[in-house]
């Protein structure tokens, strides 16, 4: 599911802000973007999104803001400067013409200019609150999705009952036109058989070719017949909506439950003997299809 969320805090220090944002995925994903000297709460941040999330290629952004020192003079790192000045002296002895340290250069080295120490159980402290804004910020711009989702599954799910509750009665009769008439053209076809070879014993009696016609006619019946599939389609259908209102993590459930609704409404098309039964079973997988490419974005 996608989702958006950015939270910050300011403290004495600085500023804390933390970016959470996902995009569509069947498995939990979690990607960090965090400076080297935040890289110690990625634990932190990954156990915690981990408890709340279960789907979704998830991308967290960790920043820190010093807060600027105002008029206070800045100090120098004399210790620092020291082993520099022997260091430069050690290098020009050997090599006589290097050029010296420039005062910018000196100044933008790293830790030449003293900062403020910033305790890290404080820090910590920020960062775990920033967290928790964020993340309840988040997961309700990802619930609000959901109910889009689950308004839209819904619909899709009426709109394949309406079709079983239309096509249902059709079954009895397109079997009974199919029986009516394959007995006719069976019959048709051996009675022309039988008067072909009537200067001759037949082989077999007509009570024989009756019950022979009887029994290839039912036989092929029980075959197009798709009375079971259209009960076991509106037994998943039931089961898809009370997954849908029970709610929590419903992403693989569903997902399995389209794969079984997909089968049935194959099925159908495979079997149907009439066209109604045919269109039927097209546009049943059509929203079936739209329901799948959904539920593979939901939790």
């Amino acid at each position: 599911m996608t989702g958006y969320a950015v939270s910050s805090r300011e403290s004495a220090s600085g500023t804390v802000t933390i970016e959470l944002k996902s995009v569509n995925s069947r498995f939990l994903d979690l990607q960090f973007r965090l400076n080297d000297d935040l890289r110690a709460f990625e634990p932190t941040l990954r156990e915690a999104i981990m408890a709340r999330v279960a789907r979704g290629k998830v991308e967290c952004r960790l920043s820190f803001g010093r807060k600027a020192q105002g008029d206070s003079t800045l100090a120098t790192n004399d210790t620092l400067l020291t082993a520099l000045a022997t260091l430069q002296k050690s290098v020009q002895a050997h090599f006589a013409n290097a050029a010296p340290l420039s005062v910018n250069e000196l100044l933008r080295w790293p830790g030449v200019l003293a900062e403020s120490e910033i305790s890290q159980d404080a820090l910590q402290a920020d960062v775990q609150a920033t967290l928790i804004a964020t993340l309840d910020s988040f997961i309700d711009s990802r619930n609000r999705e959901g109910l889009v989702l689950e308004t839209m599954l819904l619909s899709r799910i009426a709109d394949i009952e309406v079709i079983v509750e239309r096509i249902t009665p059709l079954v009895p009769q397109a079997v009974a036109q199919f029986h009516q008439k394959a007995i006719e053209r069976l019959q048709d076809a051996l009675g022309i058989a039988l008067a072909s070879g009537s200067t001759s014993a037949p082989t077999i009696s007509k009570e024989e070719v009756q019950d022979r016609i009887r029994q290839e006619v039912t036989l092929y019946g029980i075959r197009i017949d798709v009375a079971e599939e259209l009960t076991r389609l509106s037994g998943h259908l039931k089961e898809a909506r009370a997954i849908i209102k029970k709610g929590g993590q419903v992403g693989k459930r569903l997902d399995f439950m389209m794969q079984e609704l997909n089968r049935e409404a194959n099925t159908l098309g495979s079997k149907a003997a009439v066209k109604e039964l045919s269109d039927a079973s097209m546009q049943m997988k059509l929203l079936i299809e739209q329901m799948r490419e959904q539920v593979q974005n939901l939790e």
